[in-house]
């Protein structure tokens, strides 16, 4: 794969140097002005109901929180309102992440694990409003609650940091 780098000069700009100067005209790249990701507080505070907090996730949910990204499959963070600092949205309808929840009950040894980069997700359906992914083989559960009709997209991007906050611990799914 080949980078190309190009930076935009913009002339004219008086900035002290002579016209001689091989440095004429160049004060450092052009201020350009772009679009940025909308701002968390462009949707309204999310309410959200959540699990208390465990010791498990004050040991292992922050190093999770660190790393999620403001952006997630083009939608923008937004701010939630929970008992838990553990929890983490974007977008509308919104895409919802909480770390340390509890087992997921269909979680059994006869279900089955999607893996996805490393990380194994429990897939539950039952909820036509919702898919419910959580990963099942890290040190807490972490849930990732998708609006029906989104697809694993948001998932995937969020294998690789979970990945990379909580090491892999063999799955042990309920009875």
């Amino acid at each position: 794969m080949i980078a190309l780098v190009v930076l935009v000069q913009v002339l004219g700009a008086d900035d002290g140097t002579s016209p001689d100067d091989p440095r004429a005209g160049r004060s450092g790249p052009a201020q350009v002005e772009g679009v940025e990701p909308g701002a968390r507080e462009e949707l309204p505070v999310l309410p959200l109901e959540v699990p208390p907090v465990t010791p498990a996730a004050e040991e292992h949910c922050p190093a999770v929180m660190g790393t999620l990204p403001l952006e997630l499959a083009g939608e923008v963070s937004r701010r939630v309102q929970s008992d838990s600092p553990y929890v983490y949205a974007w977008g509308e309808p919104p895409v919802v992440l909480t770390c340390g929840v509890e087992r997921p009950a269909g979680w059994t040894v006869s279900a089955a694990a999607i893996q996805i980069n490393g990380v194994q997700w429990y897939v539950d359906t039952a909820d036509p409003d919702s898919t419910v992914w959580t990963a099942v083989d890290r040190p807490v559960y972490v849930e990732v609650r998708l609006p029906s009709g989104v697809d694993s997209a948001p998932v995937t991007a969020l294998t690789v940091p979970l990945a990379e906050a909580l090491p892999y611990q063999e799955p042990t799914p309920g009875p």
